[in-house]
């Protein structure tokens, strides 16, 4: 569990000091986050190697030099992007200690319609900072840097190191954000910590398999239909046995706590030239959420199934279907507990509630991290619930007080983890 060399009461004034630095810096913690919102890395189209290189700038003013990691143009195009620079901040201390790796994403969806604040003003109205990102994850750049900060001005010896991983591929899977850094071993740290929220430390999450399905048929003038083949009545029948999968689903249940069933979506619909042209084509874009105890490959095949079945079922009709994401499930590795239990004591001291230790039904970077044999888990500033920050809805926002003592419990569990006493 965490290390206990120091004496209760020195550990408690070391935590009362990591304390009142964020609180004295804490303004200069809101202006940083402010200059992250305001650099916009709406993805698509993925052009982020700007931000990055602004992150880097803004780092560097606090003595923290971060190493520039660019993805080949070629393979960003791939994944439809336009540019992606990874970041890793090291911050190396004595030997004999666990390296802890902080990993924040920069990309994000675009803003969408219905803001009420500018999405890339990083204003302050209420408490809540307010811009796309600014609850996920931008915030968390703000709160590993602070916490590491904060730890290193405590003066005490360090043993161990810390590397800060701000990359920019969580929206498209990860493969080229900590996917990268961890295939082409530029990083191999013992412990993670990925962004997350304020109110629960996360040690499992669903996996998520996206599909892209083409329907085809025949383009036909609609004055003489018959001579063609409706690529939108095949898209209808394949959508109605999708969505009757979610009736199945429902009848599947996780045991992991914070998990339910899994759950089909159909987010995006393609098709057609014209009103008055029968549709020779229509492209379906589905998501399908995946409980940990799912084994992808099955879920998958049971998937193109369903597809072909349907597809089957309506004369002329073909398809072709495409993988555009697998992302596996995270489940708790032994040595997770190493960063869950101190992160929940310290969120439950410092928030004054129950913390508990969940699964949540999103996919996130941190699998990635799993899948190389690294403990990781979920933790960073933001409300109970997605919904609560807009996340990926106007008016995405951050309330500054969350922001402050997610800071705090972030560096309490980093001394317990690396103090040399």
């Amino acid at each position: 569990m965490t290390d206990t060399h120091l004496a209760p009461a020195s550990r408690e004034a070391l935590y009362a000091t990591l304390d009142r630095w964020i609180d004295a810096h804490f303004d200069e913690q809101t202006r940083l986050l402010q200059e992250l919102v305001r650099v916009p890395t709406d993805t698509p189209p993925g052009n982020n190697a700007p931000h990055a290189e602004r992150t880097a700038e803004l780092l560097a003013e606090f003595g923290m030099t971060a190493e520039k990691i660019a993805i080949p143009p070629a393979l960003c195009r791939e994944q439809g992007l336009q540019s992606i620079t990874n970041l890793i901040v090291r911050r190396p201390y004595g030997a004999g200690g666990p390296v802890i790796a902080l990993n924040a994403h920069g990309d994000v969806v675009p803003p969408g319609e219905g803001w009420t604040h500018a999405p890339y003003g990083g204003g302050v109205v209420d408490g809540k900072l307010y811009g796309r990102a600014a609850a996920v994850s931008k915030c968390d750049f703000t709160t590993f840097t602070f916490a590491v900060r904060a730890l290193e001005a405590l003066g005490v010896p360090l043993r161990g190191g810390i590397e800060l991983h701000f990359t920019y591929d969580e929206e498209f899977g990860g493969t080229l954000g900590p996917g990268w850094l961890l295939e082409h071993g530029l990083t191999h740290p013992d412990l993670e910590i990925a962004a997350g929220f304020s109110y629960q430390v996360v040690n499992a999450h669903n996996g998520c398999l996206q599909l892209e399905v083409t329907v085809h048929g025949v383009m036909a003038h609609a004055a003489i239909p018959h001579t063609g083949v409706d690529a939108l009545q095949g898209a209808v029948a394949i959508l109605n046995a999708l969505y009757a999968q979610n009736a199945i689903y429902r009848h599947l249940h996780s045991a992991v706590q914070g998990i339910d069933h899994p759950y089909l979506n159909v987010g995006l619909i393609e098709g057609g030239t014209n009103t008055n042209v029968v549709p020779g084509k229509v492209i379906l874009k589905l998501d399908r959420r995946m409980i940990p105890e799912e084994d992808p490959a099955a879920v998958e095949a049971e998937l193109r199934r369903v597809i072909e079945q349907a597809a089957a079922s309506v004369p002329g009709i073909s398809v072709d279907i495409r993988r555009m994401l697998l992302a596996r499930a995270l489940t708790p590795l032994a040595g997770h507990e190493k960063l869950a239990v101190p992160l929940q004591r310290h969120a439950q001291a410092l928030f004054q509630e129950d913390i508990p230790i969940v699964g949540t039904p999103l996919y996130t970077d941190v699998r990635l991290y799993a899948e190389h044999g690294i403990p990781a888990v979920i933790y960073g500033a933001g409300p109970r619930t997605v919904r609560e920050s807009n996340a990926k809805r106007a008016d995405e926002h951050i309330v500054l007080e969350d922001l402050r003592r997610a800071t705090q419990v972030i560096a309490r569990t980093l001394l317990d983890l690396l103090d040399d006493a």
